[in-house]
C-alpha cells in the first residue's frame, strides 16, 4: 500500500501546470544527496483511490495537473491511481515523478501526461541544471513524450 507524507499546490513540478502534488513515502531509491530522505520512511497514510478522489475533489477547481512525487516501490498502483484520475476527472493532467531510470515495462506509460525520471546524481544536479541526468517528458497529442527539461533550466527565457 501506498503512503503519502503531505500534499501542497505548487508551481514549479510541472511546467506551465496548477500542480496538486503528492509526496509519497517509502521510496526505495535512496539518492544520495537526496534532499527528501524522510520520504525513504514507510510513514504517512495510505494513498487509497478514496484518499484521491477527495483531494481531486477538494482543488479541483484550483489545480490542473495532479503530480505523484516517488511511488517506486509500487509503481502499478500509481498507474491505477492515474488511470481513476484521468477516467473521473478527465480535464485533470497525471504527472509522476519516478527516482528510476525508465518506466517499469509493465506500466502503460500513455496513462500519464507527465514523466520525470533519473535518481538524483548530485554532481550532475536537479532538473534545474543543464548538466542533470534527470529527465521530463510531456504526452503530446500523438502520445509521443516530448523532452521538456530545458523548460526547468534558469537560462532557458522561456521559463
Amino acid at each position: 500500500m501506498l503512503k503519502y507524507v503531505n500534499t501542497g499546490v505548487v508551481f514549479q513540478e510541472i511546467p506551465d501546470e496548477v500542480t496538486l502534488s503528492i509526496n509519497i513515502a517509502n521510496c526505495p531509491c535512496h539518492c544520495p544527496g537526496c534532499h527528501s530522505q524522510y520520504l525513504w520512511d514507510d510513514i504517512g497514510q495510505p494513498l487509497t483511490v478514496a484518499c484521491l478522489d477527495k483531494m481531486a475533489k477538494e482543488c479541483k477547481n484550483e489545480i490542473t495537473c495532479i503530480c505523484f512525487m516517488g511511488g517506486d516501490a509500487e509503481p502499478e498502483y500509481v498507474e491505477t491511481l492515474a488511470k481513476f484520475i484521468h477516467r473521473q476527472y478527465p480535464e485533470i493532467k497525471v504527472g509522476w515523478y519516478s527516482g528510476r531510470a525508465r518506466v517499469p515495462y509493465k506500466i502503460n506509460k500513455e496513462n500519464f501526461d507527465y514523466i520525470k525520471l533519473g535518481p538524483y546524481i548530485k554532481h550532475l544536479g536537479s532538473l534545474r541544471k543543464p548538466t542533470t541526468n534527470q529527465r521530463i517528458y510531456k504526452k503530446d497529442i500523438k502520445n509521443n513524450f516530448i523532452d521538456i527539461t530545458p523548460k526547468f533550466w534558469r537560462e532557458n527565457k522561456e521559463f
